[in-house]
């Protein structure tokens, strides 16, 4: 069974957030080989929201969810109680709907962002990187992809929103009369900075340097054309405009940094935050963070998310009528063992009676046929009554009639083709970008 614990802007402060982000992703791996209520686990902690998808073992959704709301508070310096306050915990078709809607970017500050879907993918390599996945949630979460894929190519909705990257730009664009002649200053190489360069360049701007806490800005000045800055203090001092955004687990643009007096904006994209929120009260400065982004997203262009949801929910109709199908694959799978091992035993009793090989293969062609005439029927109604909710009674009726029941789990090869052998795989917009910084 699956089960999700959500936190997001909609719901949870960004101080909470910003926990999460650094302590969420190292309880993962603890999660599944410290609990016994737990098969599987795959975790998703971004700027805006903290996502744990659960696979359970069992029923018992109550202790695994307060075994994940443990593991992840003590990861990340919270409360339990703190943490469950602020989690909403979402169960059967619920769950489907949801991942689709976060992976199309439909449940982002900005609706219809870009870079939420490569975080998805990420999350699930690291669950498959701890161990963690199981079948269940790599299904889930390869036909999420498949729906953002699907969104992003067949409606307006990336034209309707804009990334993080680029609203806080177009806030600050009312400040920069002339971004040509703008000094901007870039602190940090991480998932955000090839893509701010882009929505820099978009807008004019040409005199750009990147400082970089973990060493790393010749190498990314010289691969983006840029200049390299070797003291953040003296590059702050000689910019208009500073935008963060590494990965760092502590501020790295404190007040002390910023020349009291001076005329400047600084950008904070960074989730823990890079800049002190006490470089608010630097006289002159101009603090623009993720809040305060947020809170200025636009409204989305409804006709565009109208049919982007519409199409999340006919993906999330596909894919509960598909598990619905797939409810009945093992009774099936054993009742098709049963007819084909009778059937086997009564060819061999042919050849055991008849000498010629001629006579006992054309035997044996009859009997397979009959025998694949025989279970066609049952075979399509199995689907029928999956589909519809009704597979306990195919599995009853199988064993009142045959005394055949269903092999383990386990045991059942899987019918389904993975995703990503059924489709050529689709880079996002945002994996070409995304060069983790590692300070």
């Amino acid at each position: 069974m699956l089960i999700c614990l959500t936190a997001s802007h909609r719901n949870a402060s960004f101080d909470l957030l910003e926990r999460l982000s650094i302590g969420a992703p190292t309880a993962a791996s603890r999660l599944v080989t410290d609990s016994d209520v737990l098969d599987g686990a795959v975790v998703l902690a971004t700027c805006n929201r903290f996502e744990a998808y659960l696979d359970i073992a069992g029923d018992d959704r109550d202790s695994a969810v307060s075994a994940t709301v443990d593991a992840v508070a003590a990861a990340s310096d919270l409360a339990p109680a703190e943490l469950r306050d602020s989690v909403r915990v979402l169960g059967g078709k619920d769950v489907v709907q949801h991942l689709f809607a976060v992976s199309s970017g439909l449940e982002s500050v900005v609706v219809g962002e870009t870079e939420i879907s490569g975080q998805v993918r990420r999350s699930l390599e690291d669950a498959r990187s701890n161990g963690t996945t199981t079948s269940d949630l790599e299904r889930l979460f390869q036909e999420a992809a498949h729906t953002s894929r699907g969104v992003k190519t067949r409606t307006r909705i990336g034209a309707a929103g804009r990334s993080l990257v680029r609203l806080g730009l177009q806030l600050a664009s009312s400040r920069v009369t002339d971004w040509a002649e703008t000094r901007v200053l870039l602190v940090g190489t991480g998932s955000y900075a090839a893509t701010t360069i882009a929505a820099l360049r978009d807008r004019g701007a040409v005199n750009i340097q990147v400082f970089s806490p973990s060493g790393r800005a010749a190498w990314f000045a010289a691969k983006h054309d840029l200049v390299a800055a070797r003291d953040l203090r003296q590059a702050i001092g000689s910019s208009d405009v500073v935008i963060t955004c590494t990965s760092s687990e502590v501020p790295v643009v404190a007040p002390a940094d910023l020349d009291d007096g001076i005329r400047r904006i600084v950008i904070d994209l960074g989730l823990p935050r890079n800049v002190d929120p006490a470089a608010a009260g630097v006289d002159g400065v101009e603090l623009l963070d993720l809040e305060t982004i947020s809170i200025h997203a636009p409204i989305s262009e409804l006709n565009a998310e109208s049919e982007a949801r519409a199409m999340v929910d006919d993906a999330v109709s596909r894919f509960r009528a598909q598990a619905l199908e797939q409810s009945t694959t093992p009774a099936l799978v054993a009742f098709r063992k049963h007819v084909f091992d009778i059937l086997d035993d009564e060819i061999e009793r042919a050849k055991r009676r008849d000498p010629d090989p001629e006579s006992v293969e054309q035997t044996e062609r009859a009997l397979r046929h009959l025998v694949g005439v025989l279970l066609h029927r049952p075979s399509v109604r199995a689907r029928e009554l999956g589909r519809a909710g009704r597979g306990e009674e195919f599995v009853g009726a199988l064993d009142a009639l045959y005394g055949v029941q269903p092999a383990p789990e386990a045991e059942v090869p899987s019918p389904v083709v993975p995703l990503a052998e059924r489709t050529a795989p689709v880079r996002d917009d945002a994996d070409r970008t995304d060069e983790a910084d590692a300070s």
